[in-house]
């Protein structure tokens, strides 16, 4: 019998959570039938993994300070997309009726989608024979939060009332999920540590050609990549600024070439305002993204780059030598505990807010090029292991579910109809937002 998975997953200002579930999913599709639910924005050349069914509810993200959704697309208000994606992702939950639900971050983040979210899982309890496993997948460090003992206290009771495991993608030697989030003792299902999830290398990558045409210097040259995700941070536009005037500074002092991805969602005026800069020197090639980092890092000398958590894992699995500049914006201290503890490991270089400055990014840079990072040894199969982790606790859990509901007892073992979660109107059903492709 084929497992069948719906995982969802909402990336609002970044991608990284995006191409963290990418990875995970395409795990998993490799012996389960996976629907991957997408909420957020998809840039182009971004590639989703082949044989999985996906839906793509209409984008919605945040404004920069986290406070509020915003509309990606305008045809429709603010309330009519929500009602519009909550009745889908409900339809679609009863029509592929999954033995696995993962819901990506929440209930630890994305609190702005508890008007979908909270519905699923309820319908998710309907059932009567409580068949499927549900699941939060979340990465090792939250963010803080100014009312975070409340905060806390809010995600215990979800947790205990809907979830059955908690997979935290992390190496525990390295980070402890309970140093962001106190009270893991106080959660009611297992919280298991995958490790780290590596974007692999995947053949016929788009832009994969052009973004390593000029990757074969001089003999000698350096090569120094700068990249910021997404591009949609305030934080990773300066960075860039910054990079493309320490360029100039360095051309006339050591030989070397920059590769700048700008990232795929950044402005169309700022990536202009980039691309004017990079032109006033002669050894900068600006791109907008590729869509395998990793590969270009490990043809790299040097990297400077936002802290997040996939380019970190990046950095890590290439060896680069790297000068990280964390995001702090929103009092948002994830990215600076991740930078630092790596710094401390002797694996990166931080560039403190004084230092974002050409001159200064400029010696850095050359500093950075005489030092050899120290090697640190994660678990980094954090794709693999969700895969089996989630074998093993959906195998317990059928068990539990047959001894709740055995052979003969006259209940059925799998939902009857009164137990689906019902949409809401005709017009919601109708409407041709769903997008259900199989690669």
């Amino acid at each position: 019998m084929t497992d069948r998975v719906l995982f969802y997953c909402q990336h609002v200002l970044g991608i990284g959570h995006l191409v963290r579930s990418a990875e995970i999913v395409r795990e998993l599709a490799r012996d389960s039938h996976v629907l991957l639910v997408t909420g957020g924005e998809i840039p182009d050349g971004f590639r989703l993994p082949e044989n999985i069914d996906t839906l793509r509810l209409t984008p919605l993200k945040t404004s920069p300070d986290f406070s509020s959704l915003q509309l990606c697309d305008f045809s429709r208000g603010l309330e009519e997309t929500r009602a519009i994606r909550r009745t889908l992702l409900l339809q679609a939950f009863n029509e592929f009726n999954p033995d696995v639900l993962v819901t990506e971050l929440f209930p630890f983040g994305r609190k702005h989608f508890r008007f979908e979210l909270l519905p699923l899982l309820e319908c998710a309890r309907s059932q009567q024979s409580r068949r499927t496993l549900v699941v939060s997948s979340v990465r090792d460090i939250l963010v803080a939060r100014k009312d975070q003992e409340e905060y806390e206290q809010k995600v215990c009771s979800l947790v205990n009332s809907f979830y059955d495991l908690v997979l935290v993608h992390g190496d525990k030697n390295f980070q402890k999920f309970d140093e962001t989030f106190s009270r893991v003792n106080d959660l009611q299902c297992p919280v298991a540590y995958t490790g780290y999830v590596v974007q692999q290398k995947q053949p016929n990558m788009p832009n994969m050609k052009e973004a390593c045409r000029s990757q074969s210097p001089e003999q000698g040259q350096p090569v120094i990549v700068a990249s910021i995700g997404s591009g949609q941070y305030l934080t990773g536009l300066m960075l860039l600024e910054t990079v493309l005037r320490a360029a100039q500074l360095l051309q006339s002092r050591i030989p070397h070439e920059f590769h700048v991805f700008a990232g795929p969602l950044m402005p169309e005026e700022a990536y202009s305002r980039l691309h004017t800069l990079a032109g006033e020197s002669g050894n900068v090639r600006l791109s907008r993204y590729t869509p395998d980092l990793a590969a270009v890092l490990k043809r790299a000398d040097v990297s400077v780059s936002m802290g997040g958590y996939n380019t970190m894992k990046d950095v890590l699995s290439s060896r680069v030598r790297a000068l990280v500049y964390p995001v702090t914006s929103n009092g948002d201290q994830e990215q600076c505990v991740r930078a630092e503890r790596l710094a401390r490991a002797g694996v990166i270089d931080v560039i403190r807010t004084e230092e974002l400055t050409p001159d200064e990014l400029a010696r850095k840079l050359e500093r950075a090029l005489s030092k050899t990072p120290t090697p640190l040894t994660v678990n980094c199969q954090g794709a693999v292991n969700s895969v089996l982790i989630l074998k093993k606790y959906l195998a317990a859990h059928r068990e539990r579910s047959y001894d709740i509901v055995k052979p003969g007892s006259g209940r059925k073992k799998e939902a009857s109809d009164s137990g689906k979660c019902l949409t809401q109107t005709q017009e919601e059903r109708e409407t041709p937002n769903r997008e259900l492709s199989c690669g």
